[in-house]
């Protein structure tokens, strides 16, 4: 079984928290230890005094093992923007051996860590490296997260082209509808089958508020486990 897999969007608010959560509800049903861990957020806010991340916070409130918020989201950026940018005005340095250190804790207190990345699979964390680079020296397997909407199609097949490029796996991917106005939904779902070579373990309706909801239901967990 997987101990550990790393979430990669199509571009950022394809939904990674909102698929996030629901794999987190899907792998408690099945009674596993889980722990779900934001190495790098930007964009948070003063939390009781703290900074702190929304989508961190959710992961944080539906894992099965109690962690301390440092361990799930190391570096927390206030900025809303790119990593590589927040960091910089920050006066913060991403240091990949700290993300390292924090996945082999949380490794060691869980069956499964779910770790979600930032915006899409390139996303810069430095002038000079990616979130990716860290992602491919870990060997993380990758579940791929598609926006279902205009154009999603070509941002879907370049992300898992560069995805396995990079010798990763993608053993999974879920379609997460962000526009219930998208037309020809069925024949983009249809592509994607065709053309991501990995089953969809998921499929999420539009749903309002869909961070606030129990979405475990629309993933099929088994065909994760089974990798």
């Amino acid at each position: 079984m997987i101990d550990a897999f790393f979430i990669a969007g199509t571009d950022t608010d394809v939904g990674k928290t909102v698929a996030s959560k629901a794999i987190l509800q899907a792998l408690a049903e099945k009674d596993l230890k889980t722990v779900g861990y934001k190495p790098i957020a930007a964009g948070s806010e003063l939390v009781e005094g703290e900074l702190k991340n929304s989508d961190a916070l959710h992961l944080q409130s539906v894992a099965t093992v109690a962690c301390d918020y440092q361990d799930i989201n190391p570096y927390t950026l206030k900025l809303p923007t790119s990593p590589h940018i927040a960091a910089r005005a920050e006066g913060a340095k991403i240091d990949f051996q700290l993300l390292s250190d924090k996945l082999a804790r949380n490794k060691a207190v869980s069956d499964v860590v779910l770790v979600e990345g930032a915006g899409g699979w390139r996303v810069p964390v430095s002038d000079s490296d990616y979130l990716s680079s860290w992602v491919k020296h870990e060997k993380l397997p990758v579940v791929l997260v598609v926006g279902i909407k205009l154009g999603c199609l070509n941002h879907a097949l370049l992300t898992a082209e560069a995805i396995e490029a990079d010798g990763l796996n993608i053993v999974g991917w879920v379609a997460n509808r962000i526009n219930p106005g998208t037309e020809h939904y069925a024949d983009i779902i249809a592509m994607l089958e065709q053309k991501i070579a990995a089953p969809k373990i998921g499929e999420i309706p539009y749903v309002p508020s869909a961070k606030r909801k129990d979405l475990g239901k629309f993933i099929h967990i088994d065909a994760l486990l089974e990798q």
